[in-house]
């Protein structure tokens, strides 16, 4: 039973992240472009695809990484804490604005991606 409760409260974390990235990618993408009517409507569907692959990529190494950070660390420190899952939630934002930012210096800054 421990196994299962642990699965699944991984399964919520990784939810949350995925969101978190998703979110961070509308910031980054913008609003959707404007549907063509032309020759060019064939290119709407890029905005979409950039969207789900980069936000579902960002979203599997920020699960990765909290997951590791969670096993490895969390679990034995905040064992007996009443605010636990404000402190994870709090490393998981975290984890995101720093693979968030590590993405925009590597697309923006160094042009690497």
């Amino acid at each position: 039973m421990n196994v299962i409760k642990r699965i699944f409260n991984y399964g919520i974390w990784t939810l949350i992240a995925l969101l978190l990235t998703i979110g961070y990618m509308r910031i980054i993408l913008g609003p959707p472009p404007e549907p063509s009517n032309n020759f060019m409507r064939m290119f709407d569907w890029v905005y979409s695809y950039v969207f789900i692959h980069v936000g579902l990529i960002i979203g599997s190494i920020v699960t990765f990484l909290f997951i590791l950070i969670d096993i490895v660390f969390l679990n034995r420190k905040l064992e007996h804490k009443a605010n636990k899952n404000l402190i994870r939630l709090l490393i998981m934002i975290s984890i995101s604005i720093i693979t968030g930012g590590i993405h925009y210096l590597l697309e923006k800054v160094i042009d690497v991606i």
